[in-house]
């Protein structure tokens, strides 16, 4: 919790809005980092959270694309493969939070200049 003047805000609600993340891709995002040196298919992210099949995979489509994450094949002892996601590296990610509210930062720095 960040306390400033008259309001509290919540470094969650933060990084949501700063990587524009449904909350479903935030509890996402959040799970990978905490479980970082693991992998995990889109059905085991969906069973752990407790989310439908479509939703986690929709979520984890979305973080992929903006780079949060990492898709990897892994080939099945079986044949075929699987597609397994991870975080992308977490001190990555941290820097891409700091650089983000500093950008934040910035604008309001910017917007209190023009009064």
């Amino acid at each position: 919790m960040i306390n400033f003047a008259c309001r509290r805000f919540d470094l969650k609600e933060i990084i949501r809005c700063g990587f524009n993340l449904t909350k479903t891709e935030f509890e996402i995002m959040l799970y990978l980092m905490k479980n970082s040196n693991k992998e995990f298919t889109s059905k085991e992210i969906s069973k752990n959270l407790k989310i439908g099949l479509s939703t986690s995979q929709k979520s984890i489509n979305n973080l992929n694309k903006k780079k949060l994450i990492k898709r990897q094949q892994k080939n099945l002892s079986k044949g075929g493969y699987a597609f397994v996601y991870l975080i992308k590296d977490k001190s990555h990610l941290k820097k891409k939070i700091i650089d983000t509210t500093n950008t934040l930062i910035r604008e309001i720095e910017e917007e209190v200049s023009k009064l």
